[in-house]
């Protein structure tokens, strides 16, 4: 089983960048890809970014409107999501996910962390 934490998350206000960290560790041969998910107050978890490990490829909710950069770091078996240029409507939990598919989907994830709090203020 692999283990997924992620790191970063905190209150800051709108139009301040953030970085979070998601590092899997244990059993990691079977992941391919990671992403993230956020799941806002009141709504359902929704796709924020996903990379494929090897490549570097990636995938981004168009509605971020690129104020988002999913990366990884290959060797440490981490990804990362730059968020850049808050707003009050990015405060939610963040949710890192890992697995063999590299999707937009939760249900291809097999791998999931607890999640970090990301709180924009005004």
């Amino acid at each position: 089983q692999a283990h997924l934490g992620e790191s970063g998350g905190g209150l800051v206000q709108a139009g301040d960048s953030l970085r979070l960290s998601c590092a899997a560790s244990g059993r990691t041969f079977d992941i391919s890809a990671m992403a993230w998910f956020r799941q806002a107050p009141g709504k359902e978890r929704e796709f924020v970014a996903a990379i494929y490990l090897y490549s570097g490829e990636t995938l981004h909710a168009n509605r971020l409107n690129g104020r988002v950069i999913i990366s990884r770091d290959y060797d440490k078996n981490t990804a990362y999501l730059q968020m850049n240029n808050v707003r009050e409507d990015d405060t939610g939990v963040y949710c890192c996910a890992a697995g063999r598919s590299f999707a937009s989907t939760e249900g291809d994830y097999d791998h999931w962390g607890q999640g970090t709090q990301v709180t924009v203020s005004s």
